[in-house]
């Protein structure tokens, strides 16, 4: 999929953080993936990828699709002090 549009590279990038996370369980997956979305991106991105995800259909990877409309059912893989970028420096890596 090229990225013609912004909304298109959202749902590129989304798909990203899906794959990363498609090893793990799902509900694991999908906590990962919307901590993911809610620490990192800002809320502009997050409002429109939940206002394209309809029009994006299949092109947007089901993990990604329950991530955004469900309240996950398991806790995130991810440690709790690398899934927000401000808890840098309490047990997460500042590297970078």
């Amino acid at each position: 999929m090229s990225a013609t549009n912004p909304n298109d590279k959202l749902v590129r990038m989304a798909n990203q953080i899906a794959l990363f996370f498609r090893s793990y369980p799902e509900p694991e997956a999908v906590a990962g993936i919307q901590n993911h979305i809610v620490a990192f991106w800002t809320p502009k991105m997050r409002r429109d990828l939940e206002g394209y995800a309809d029009e994006a259909g299949d092109r947007l990877d089901a993990l990604v699709h329950k991530a955004l409309h469900e309240q996950p059912a398991a806790e995130s893989p991810v440690r709790p002090a690398t899934r927000n970028p401000q808890l840098a420096g309490e047990g997460a890596s500042d590297a970078g």
